[in-house]
């Protein structure tokens, strides 16, 4: 397909959907299938997933140059914030809700204490940096992410975009849908 014909089909459309890191091979190819500085629109209903997965989709699309319009469509929770975060535009309806929390360590492997010390100061670590990362993507102060994760709170669509970090748009049906009889 040349640009022409791209050009004519409009931007690269990709669902962010489920647990991101079941998914991660996937979205991650869709992603490095728009071109560097090229447009796409991802539509959000995720539970979320994996804190690295969270960053590898945020880094592709900053890395990349995408001009991304992420959709919230329903959740988009823990993980999934990130690369909602990374979008150039945001789109949400009041039905919409994002869960900011603090991350949870989980492992399903026998560690020693040694390895689990390092792993908690690593995380520790992690989770104040991904903190101030996404407070820095949004554009707002570090504190109202913080204080977001430290209730572990549910925000909606209307509460995100009363605070600037995104449109809200309604779901009346679009006119092109309408059929006059």
């Amino acid at each position: 397909m040349d640009e022409e014909e791209r050009q004519q089909e409009g931007p690269v459309e990709i669902c962010l959907t489920g647990d991101l890191s079941e998914n991660e091979a996937d979205l991650s190819e869709k992603l490095l299938g728009v071109e560097p500085g090229g447009e796409c629109v991802l539509y959000f209903d995720s539970v979320g997933g994996s804190a690295y997965v969270a960053i590898a989709l945020a880094s592709l699309i900053v890395l990349r140059g995408l001009r991304a319009t992420g959709i919230v469509t329903g959740e988009c929770s823990s993980a999934a914030v990130w690369p909602l975060a990374a979008c150039h535009r945001r789109l949400v309806t009041r039905f919409s809700v994002l869960l900011f929390h603090p991350m949870k360590w989980q492992s399903e492997e026998n560690v020693g204490l040694g390895e689990a010390t390092e792993w908690a100061r690593h995380f520790g670590q992690l989770e104040g940096d991904m903190d101030t990362l996404l407070a820095g993507m949004f554009g707002i102060e570090d504190e109202k992410i913080q204080q977001w994760v430290k209730e572990s709170r549910h925000v909606s669509g209307s509460e995100l975009a009363e605070a600037g970090l995104a449109e809200l748009i309604d779901l009346k049906p679009l006119d092109f849908l309408r059929q006059d009889t």
